[in-house]
């Protein structure tokens, strides 16, 4: 069954919605740690989500925008005040004003999600809870126990397709919006190894080259916030030398890092890359999101290639850990 209850009690200040489900509790929490499969269902139908950023770790933040059928825009945010793997999530869940800061003219909610096994697969508890009546009121107002119910309601089919977010499958890029695109692949390895091989230089030079045929000569790693790290490929036969620069902005191993990235001989701004890791049945589900400066980039490197070739690095990165499984 999808959504069994959804009830509210305003003199407890909460709204609690009830989800049965015929899969293993493990499947269910995959569901809510996954940004491609939760904005499937945290937006209804009308209103779907594109997470911007979702960072499953007690003070991560995750973000995401909803777009209504006449292009109107909602935005909001999570901040996961405690996790318990396949057992509890708590969130303070919070709207987003236009330039992406906290609204602080809206209210904001605790939630509290609870899953457990069941005699038929799992489910899953969800307890609202508002900072006072008139809050509760004012979002009962606009739609929140409609909107949850209709959004929620949507997990059966998310649930129910395996293949679309199973192990194996080549990396996906989503454009989430006219500057941002997020890569996505689920990569073999525990999320230590995968954090290790983005930051080892004899790890990287295996396996971050692209299409056969390249070297990387020039592997100067950033591990320090503050930090300036340089990568530069050639041809086998020493012909097409390019590479990249850029500076570490976050760091927060083994789950998070976020830089800045420029191609060596250009002028202008730079992409902000931010790279979340995040453990899954198969491996590590690895999530890029690329902030261009402008449409007009984000569309000339999508045209370049990018997606082969980042696939290419990753597949051959399964194979580093192939061999030493």
């Amino acid at each position: 069954m999808p959504i069994t209850s959804v009830t509210s009690d305003p003199t407890a200040l909460t709204m609690t919605v009830v989800g049965d489900y015929p899969c293993p509790v493990e499947r269910l929490w995959e569901a809510w740690a996954d940004p491609r499969q939760l904005e499937r269902f945290w937006g209804p139908p009308e209103w779907p989500a594109r997470f911007i950023r979702h960072d499953m770790v007690v003070g991560g933040r995750s973000e995401y925008v909803m777009t209504g059928p006449d292009g109107e825009r909602s935005a909001g945010y999570w901040v996961v005040q405690a996790i318990d793997e396949h057992r509890r999530l708590s969130i303070i869940d919070g709207f987003s004003a236009p330039d992406g800061s906290d609204d602080a003219d809206m209210p904001t909610m605790r939630m509290e999600i609870g899953f457990e096994s069941t005699t038929d697969g799992s489910r899953f508890t969800s307890i609202t809870t508002f900072a006072d009546l008139t809050s509760m009121e004012q979002l009962v107002e606009m739609g929140m126990v409609e909107g949850a119910t209709a959004a929620l309601g949507q997990m059966d089919d998310v649930l129910a397709d395996l293949a679309s977010f199973a192990a194996g499958r080549p990396l996906e890029a989503d454009v989430l919006d006219d500057t941002r695109v997020r890569a996505t692949r689920i990569v073999r390895g525990s999320i230590e190894q995968v954090w290790d091989a983005h930051h080892d230089p004899d790890v990287m030079r295996r396996w971050m080259l692209g299409p056969d045929g390249w070297t990387m000569p020039v592997c100067e790693v950033a591990t320090t916030v503050g930090e300036q790290f340089r990568y530069e490929w050639e041809a086998d036969d020493g012909s097409g030398r390019f590479g990249f620069v850029g500076e570490l902005l976050a760091s927060e191993p083994p789950h998070r890092s976020v830089a800045t990235e420029r191609m060596l001989g250009t002028e202008g701004p730079s992409t902000v890359n931010e790279l979340t890791l995040r453990p899954v049945a198969g491996g590590t589900l690895l999530t890029v999101v690329i902030t261009y400066p402008d449409r007009e980039l984000r569309d000339e490197v999508l045209a370049s290639g990018m997606v082969d070739g980042m696939e290419a690095s990753y597949a051959r990165l399964d194979g580093e850990f192939a061999v030493t499984a």
